[in-house]
């Protein structure tokens, strides 16, 4: 056949996570036994941005895609693919051309940049509704206990900062309330355990280019809105019984 064939992509894509872009172009039909028979031209937007002349096994790139090479070892097995760094990468058609002695053919692909999300459109949603959940329970709990909502009513406005801060608050409110037993001790540790996965699960999504461990972090502010539930239904549970067993005034 006089027509080079090749194993069409469409399309690739790269992310701010790869440091190579790689833009691929497959040859099938290779017969060539040295690279001197070979030549391969890219084209960017009609513009040649690199060519390698095997017979005179040189090299040549444009000037703005300065890391541009292809894998001269490869090309007896059909691989012409086209590889960067990142910072030279332009989204956008490429053309790959190949020639092998009389025989030609070209293949286009486009490269495409990806956005990644930390989060999938479920998780943000959950990221954000778990603060304001254990923050209105919280609060919720103020209107249980409405003699002491003045005294910790000054670091309610703090809650916002870090959830951490809802511990603090929390513990200040069973001590002044009802003391610490051990229900309200198992909610305080709860608390802090569903924190400290919370605290945990931001590091590593903060150390990851693309997080994997969302999740961990999800689950942690979780626990802690859960934890605002048990509260606040104790709270209510407990003021409900002390204002039935509560002695009536004498006249």
């Amino acid at each position: 056949s006089a027509q080079l064939l090749f194993n069409k992509t469409k399309s690739v894509e790269f992310t701010f996570c790869n440091e190579t872009v790689v833009i691929p172009c497959f040859v099938i039909n290779v017969g060539a036994q040295n690279t001197n028979e070979m030549y391969v031209k890219w084209k960017f937007k009609g513009k040649y941005i690199f060519i390698y002349d095997g017979g005179q096994d040189n090299a040549t790139m444009d000037s703005n895609f300065s890391s541009a090479k292809i894998a001269v070892s490869e090309l007896l097995k059909g691989d012409a693919s086209l590889k960067m760094d990142k910072r030279d990468a332009k989204v956008g058609n490429y053309t790959c051309e190949v020639t092998e002695l009389t025989r030609e053919g070209e293949t286009v692909i486009e490269l495409k940049y990806h956005v990644v999300s930390w989060f999938s459109p479920n998780e943000n949603i959950l990221v954000v509704i778990f603060p304001i959940l254990a923050i209105l329970l919280f609060w919720g709990q103020f209107g249980i206990l409405r003699e002491y909502s003045v005294k910790n009513a000054s670091g309610l406005g703090f809650i916002v900062i870090s959830t951490g801060v809802l511990i603090l608050l929390q513990y200040n409110v069973f001590m002044t309330a009802f003391g610490m037993t051990s229900f309200t001790i198992a909610i305080l540790i709860t608390q802090v355990l569903g924190y400290v996965l919370a605290v945990v699960g931001l590091c590593l999504c903060i150390m990851a280019c693309i997080p994997v461990h969302g999740p961990l972090l999800i689950s942690g502010l979780g626990i802690i809105a859960l934890a605002e539930l048990l509260g606040l239904v104790y709270m209510k549970f407990v003021a409900s019984n002390q204002r039935t067993i509560q002695a009536p005034r004498s006249n």
